[in-house]
C-alpha cells in the first residue's frame, strides 16, 4: 500500500490532483476556526454544548459541519444545506414529471444540479435567519441560559444581515470548493469536505479517551473497557467495509446481431446491485424524524409536551424505534433510487435479458424481489451500527463522540477515493494498493 502511494506522486497528474484536494481541503478547516462577525466565543460554545445535550439533530447537523456549528464559524452551517437540497431534489425527481423527464435528458443533469445550488442558497439563508434570530434571544428557547452570545455594541439589524449574509456564503463557497475537488481534484468534494471535518474531530475523541482513562472515580475508564471500545472500532469498520463492498450479481447475456458481416453483441456481464444502495441517507431521515419531538419541546416550552416526549424518548421506546426508522428509509431511499421498471426497460432495448427471465414485466419484477432480499440485511446493518454503538458508549460511560454515522461516511469516501487513485494507477501500469487484484469501488466494478 505505501509502495502504491509513492506511485501516485511519481505520476504527474493525479500528484497534482491530490495536492489540490489537500489545499482546498486546508482552506476549508481554516474556515472553520473564523467565527462570523458580532459573538462572544466562550458563550456561543457553552450554549451550543447545552443546546446539543438537549437536542440531538443540532449534534448531527455539528457532525457535517466539522465542529464549526458550536463555535459558530462562518462555516457554521457546513454543507448540510446542500445535502437537504440534493435529496428534495431527488425525491421531487420521482413525484414531478418535469423533473423526472429532465432527469432523463442528455443535459438533464446539470439544470437539476443549478436547482440544486438555488435550493443550497435558499436553504442556507432561511436556516441562517433563524440562527440569527436564535443567537440574539437565546433566553426564548427556555433553556435557562441568561448570558448574551450578540456583542451588545453591534446594532441589531446589522448583525442579523451579517450573520444571513455570512453563513449563506459560507455554505455556498463549500459547495464550490466541493465541486472544484470533484473536477479537479481526486474523489468526491462533498463527501470529502464532510470527511474532513469528521477526521478533525478525532484527537478530540482520543483526548475524552485519555480523559476518561486517567480521571479517578466513578467516571474513570477500565483499561478492560478501553480494549473492548477499541475492538468495537474496529469491528464496526470492518463491517462497514463488507457492507459498502458488497454486491449482488445478476448475469445479463446479450443476444448476437449480424449487421452486414459483422456480428454484435453475445458478450455476458452483469447487473451489480449494492446491499447498501441507500448510503447513509436514512440514518439522516430517521434522526431528523425522532429528534422532531425534541427540537418541539425545546422552541415550545410546554410541560405537558415535556411530559409526553419524556414517556416517548425512554430507553425501551427510543431506541427499538430509531432502529425500524432507518430500517424503513432504508427500503424507501432504495426504492426512490432504484426503479426496476426502467432497468428493464432500458436492459431490453440495448438487447440484453437475464438468463430464465423473460425480459420487460418478468424482468423487473425479478429485480424488485431480488433488492428487496438483499437490502434487508443492509438496512439491519445500518440499524445496528447507529444504535450499538451509541448503547456501548453509553453503557462503558465511554465519551468520546465516535458515532455509526461517521465511521460509514469515513469508510465509504476512503473507499471512493482509493478506488479513483488506483484507477489512475492502474491505467499506467502500477501495481494497485492490493497486489495480484483490483480494488472494487462501491458500484461493484
Amino acid at each position: 500500500m505505501i509502495d502504491a502511494f509513492k506511485n501516485a506522486l511519481k505520476i504527474t497528474e493525479l500528484r497534482k490532483r491530490i495536492i489540490f484536494t489537500a489545499l482546498l481541503l486546508i482552506i476549508y478547516r481554516v474556515g472553520a476556526h473564523i467565527t462570523i462577525p458580532g459573538i462572544d466565543n466562550e458563550a456561543v460554545s457553552k450554549f451550543f454544548d447545552d443546546l446539543m445535550g438537549r437536542v440531538g439533530l443540532i449534534g448531527f447537523v455539528d457532525l457535517f459541519s466539522g465542529g464549526a456549528l458550536r463555535n459558530m464559524t462562518i462555516f457554521a452551517l457546513g454543507i448540510q444545506p446542500y445535502i437537504s437540497a440534493s435529496i428534495i431534489l431527488q425525491l421531487l425527481t420521482v413525484v414531478v414529471p418535469y423533473l423526472e423527464q429532465l432527469s432523463k435528458e442528455p443535459d438533464g443533469k446539470k439544470k437539476i444540479t443549478q436547482y440544486t445550488r438555488y435550493g443550497t442558497v435558499i436553504l442556507a439563508a432561511v436556516q441562517g435567519i433563524g440562527i440569527s434570530f436564535m443567537l440574539r434571544n437565546p433566553a426564548s428557547l427556555g433553556l435557562g441560559f441568561t448570558g448574551s452570545i450578540v456583542k451588545s455594541a453591534i446594532p441589531l439589524w446589522q448583525f442579523h444581515f451579517l450573520a444571513v449574509v455570512t453563513l449563506a456564503a459560507g455554505t455556498s463557497f463549500i459547495m464550490w470548493l466541493g465541486e472544484q475537488i470533484t473536477e479537479r481534484g481526486i474523489g468526491n468534494g462533498i463527501s470529502l469536505i464532510i470527511t474532513a471535518g469528521i477526521v478533525a474531530g478525532i484527537p478530540s475523541a482520543i483526548s475524552s479517551l485519555y480523559t476518561s482513562l486517567t480521571t479517578e472515580g466513578d467516571q474513570q475508564l477500565g483499561l478492560i473497557e478501553l480494549v473492548f471500545f477499541i475492538a468495537l472500532i474496529v469491528i464496526a469498520v470492518m463491517g462497514t467495509i463488507y457492507i459498502t463492498l458488497a454486491v449482488r450479481k445478476i448475469p445479463v447475456q446479450h443476444s448476437r446481431r449480424v449487421v452486414g458481416r459483422r456480428i454484435y453483441g453475445g458478450q455476458a456481464n452483469h447487473i451489480p446491485l449494492r446491499v447498501n444502495a441507500a448510503g447513509m441517507i436514512p440514518i439522516i431521515f430517521a434522526v431528523t424524524l425522532i429528534s422532531f419531538p425534541q427540537t418541539l419541546v425545546t422552541f415550545i416550552p410546554s410541560e405537558l409536551l415535556q411530559n409526553l416526549v419524556l414517556k416517548v424518548y425512554s430507553p425501551l421506546i427510543y431506541w427499538p424505534v430509531y432502529a425500524l426508522l432507518i430500517i424503513f428509509f432504508t427500503y424507501f431511499y432504495t426504492a426512490v433510487q432504484i426503479n426496476p421498471v426502467d432497468w428493464a426497460d432500458n436492459l431490453r432495448k440495448s438487447g440484453g435479458y437475464i438468463p430464465g427471465i423473460r425480459p420487460g414485466r418478468a424482468t423487473a419484477q425479478y429485480i424488485e424481489r431480488t433488492l428487496d432480499r438483499i437490502t434487508l440485511p443492509g438496512a439491519v446493518f445500518l440499524a445496528a451500527i447507529a444504535v450499538l454503538p451509541a448503547l456501548l458508549q453509553k453503557k462503558l460511560g465511554v465519551q468520546a463522540g465516535i458515532s455509526g454515522a461517521s465511521v460509514l461516511i469515513v469508510v465509504g469516501v476512503m473507499l471512493d477515493t482509493m478506488n479513483q487513485i488506483e484507477s489512475h494507477l492502474v491505467s499506467r501500469h502500477y501495481d494497485g494498493f492490493l497486489k495480484g487484484t483490483k480494488l472494487r469501488g462501491r458500484r461493484g466494478r
